[in-house]
């Protein structure tokens, strides 16, 4: 990427795995533009985050209102006038509409029209029409990163998960369409993954020991690596976050943690006429 100063937006990012890299990117040197629906943990963010090499900007925005994605981007390029990585991480979890839900599945047949609107408009539509917002600014600087977390393929398809899984599979797939459409552009797609349960909100209390869960920061090296120079190329990867072995050297690291995003390296493409 281009020398100089880089700005970044990452969404859900007053909690969790979002607060983890938006912290590490401005601690890193990256401007970022840290975008949430509660302001008050926003701004709580913000004020711990003084100090650090990039600057913390704190912007109160809900996603699921379809004007929050050209103001969002519009207030990234007011920070220096480019957007260079976006991380698509806000989501919806399942713990919000049952605390119970492990033990007591949410079964197909019982979720709602409303519950189903939500979790798609969060969890799929968002990354989908966040990027769509910023792509166009990375195409004219010929330069750019988009970085979306979305779930294992075992959340996608467990019991119970339709409304996670379902609307995770969704942006999933959605990465390996952008990934192909912007070949050779010098923007990137790629999806990143912690790989198992995480200390954040999203997960209920019933989910087990949080101390023995993965903890949010170990988002950070790979983020790290796949804004760097060194993933100039890399592109419709998924990685995730539990496999990086910081005792390698990073682009061995990204070998062991990386595979095609939407599992392509097994999909068997359909027969076209002609």
């Amino acid at each position: 990427m281009a020398e100089g100063r880089k700005t970044a937006i990452v969404t859900g990012a007053a909690s969790g795995i979002g607060r983890a890299m938006a912290v590490g990117l401005a601690a890193s040197g990256v401007d970022v533009l840290a975008v949430d629906r509660n302001a008050k943990a926003l701004e709580a963010v913000a004020a711990a985050s003084t100090g650090l090499a990039g600057r913390f900007i704190a912007h109160a925005a809900d996603l699921a209102q379809p004007e929050s994605f050209e103001t969002i981007a519009n207030a990234a390029l007011a920070i220096s006038g480019r957007i260079d990585i976006l991380v698509n991480n806000a989501g919806i979890g399942q713990a919000s509409i049952r605390a119970d839900q492990r033990r007591n599945p949410i079964r197909f047949w019982e979720t709602t029209p409303e519950q189903w609107a939500r979790f798609v408009a969060v969890n799929a539509t968002a990354p989908i029409m966040m990027t769509r917002a910023v792509v166009p600014h990375m195409l004219k600087a010929n330069q750019g990163r988009v970085i979306t977390v979305t779930t294992s393929l075992g959340t996608m398809v467990r019991e119970g998960y339709l409304l996670y899984g379902s609307s995770k599979a969704a942006a999933e797939s959605s990465m390996a369409v952008l990934a192909a459409d912007l070949t050779g552009t010098g923007v990137t797609a790629n999806v990143l993954v912690p790989g198992g349960v995480t200390n954040t909100g999203l997960v209920g209390d019933e989910a087990g020991d949080r101390e023995r869960m993965l903890q949010p920061e170990v988002m950070v090296p790979p983020l790290l690596w796949l804004i760097s120079d060194a993933a100039n190329a890399v592109s419709g990867r998924r990685f995730i976050a539990a496999d990086w072995d910081t005792s390698l050297p990073a682009d061995q690291a990204a070998e062991k943690a990386g595979a095609p995003v939407a599992w392509l390296s097994i999909a068997r493409m359909p027969i076209e006429p002609g």
